[in-house]
């Protein structure tokens, strides 16, 4: 992860931006030589100043160095950084467009943005300067596509900057003192099912107790059943604009998931309903043989403590086309309000290249959306990062329409009804599918 290894090509570069004129003056461009101001809205945790990192303690280079790069390849431009914090994103984003704030926007949802035409259409940018969209690991761009107002097909209103999937990872360690073979790169739900039973118990080597899985049954609980969902070989449902999409909450492949956490909320600690149990999850005294529904920021944890071996990374679940699980990540997005679209543009682009995706991988350990990163030796001295990339390949697209919306949570509610026994399944589900077409219906 980043700054576990600082491959030499990036202290380079940041030493040779701070020099003007340093690159080949190709690099450069011409044709932006005004002087200009130029704002990207991010979202997270990125800081505009070095900073220290409190696990690892590695310093990293904070976003004055992109900011420098990207003024030396435009001269006469100024661009500036506004971070936001993850809670009340939308709201804040929301009012930073209608405010002309920002030109650039970090976009996670971009769907409902492009929906009430707040957003620039980037087809005729790409058209314009014939830019290679192959660049991106593929799926990503088609993830993105979405609908403006007047729309009659998909359309690109924003393009990957910060790279996401979901995986599942396991206790290698664990497996071996139950005499379980590991898990298939491509695991079933009947695969897990039966090896999170046989390591759930008093550990034949240790005497503790272990737990065959984990999954939070708090915030992620729908997205977790829907996964489950396509490993019997379901899809959520059908359809892009709300008006025409169909849930199938209360399908058969839905309730055999359901089902199935609830046998799997056996070999759990009980206070998983609570988001709690998990404590000891990828550390030297973890306890716990199976995580679904993994994170990216995994890495950080397991490389920091070099415990990359124990914690081997397999592919979530998949459908009968061999995809699944959450196409996540963020875009970045050009504000319909922007007074400077054609550089807002030119930042987009930047966004795609080798240096700032280097950048944001080597030093705040952002995925990287780009394809040529396969082969960086940054990624190559991390092997759990080749499959977390190719998880990122085959999550569904397009992006969950419901995921960020009201439908999730009444799904998730009732999800945690039937895992605490308080309803049935055929409850939960019936439930959810009533109450959330009829808030789809009601939009």
């Amino acid at each position: 992860m980043k700054k576990i290894r600082r491959p030499a090509f990036l202290a380079a570069v940041s030493s040779l931006i701070l020099v003007s004129g340093c690159l080949p003056e190709e690099e450069t461009d011409a044709e932006l030589t005004e002087e200009s101001d130029l704002t990207i809205a991010l979202i997270g945790e990125f800081k505009n100043q070095d900073t220290t990192d409190p696990i690892t303690a590695e310093k990293s280079t904070g976003l004055h160095a992109a900011k420098a790069e990207f003024e030396r390849l435009h001269p006469g431009v100024t661009i500036n950084f506004v971070i936001m914090p993850w809670s009340n994103y939308v709201p804040n984003t929301q009012a930073m467009i209608a405010g002309s704030q920002a030109d650039v926007y970090q976009m996670p949802g971009v769907n409902d943005f492009a929906a009430q035409g707040l957003l620039e259409p980037l087809q005729p940018f790409i058209e314009e300067d014939d830019f290679d969209l192959s660049v991106y690991h593929d799926n990503l761009v088609e993830g993105w596509m979405t609908f403006g107002p007047d729309d009659e097909e998909l359309e690109i209103y924003s393009l990957p900057v910060l790279g996401d999937g979901r995986f599942i990872q396991y206790d290698n360690e664990l497996f071996e003192q139950w005499g379980v073979e590991p898990l298939s790169d491509y695991p079933t739900v009947e695969e897990v099912l039966e090896k999170a039973k046989q390591m759930t118990g008093e550990n034949p080597v240790t005497g503790e107790q272990n737990y065959g899985i984990y999954f939070t049954g708090t915030h992620d609980t729908a997205l977790t059943l829907s996964n489950f969902m396509e490993g019997f070989g379901g899809e959520w449902g059908s359809g892009q604009r709300w008006e025409e999409i169909e849930l199938n909450f209360n399908s058969t492949e839905m309730n055999q998931a359901l089902e199935a956490m609830i046998e799997l909320s056996e070999y759990m600690p009980k206070s998983f309903i609570n988001g709690q149990g998990n404590e000891r999850w990828l550390t030297p005294s973890n306890n716990i043989a199976i995580g679904v529904n993994q994170g990216n920021g995994n890495m950080k944890t397991v490389y920091a403590q070099g415990l990359e071996d124990r914690f081997p990374v397999v592919q979530s679940f998949k459908n009968n086309d061999g995809v699944g699980s959450m196409f996540s990540g963020s875009p970045l997005a050009i504000g319909e309000t922007s007074q400077n679209k054609e550089l807002a543009w030119e930042f987009i682009k930047f966004s795609s290249s080798e240096y700032f995706q280097r950048f944001l991988w080597e030093e705040w350990g952002s995925t990287p959306v780009i394809k040529e990163a396969t082969e960086w030796d940054s990624i190559q001295e991390m092997e759990l990062m080749i499959p977390v990339l190719e998880a990122m390949t085959n999550a569904v697209t397009p992006r969950y329409p419901w995921a960020s919306s009201q439908p999730r949570y009444i799904l998730q509610a009732k999800a945690e009804g039937a895992l605490t026994g308080t309803m049935t399944v055929e409850q939960a589900l019936r439930e959810a599918q009533e109450e959330s077409t009829e808030w789809i219906e009601s939009r």
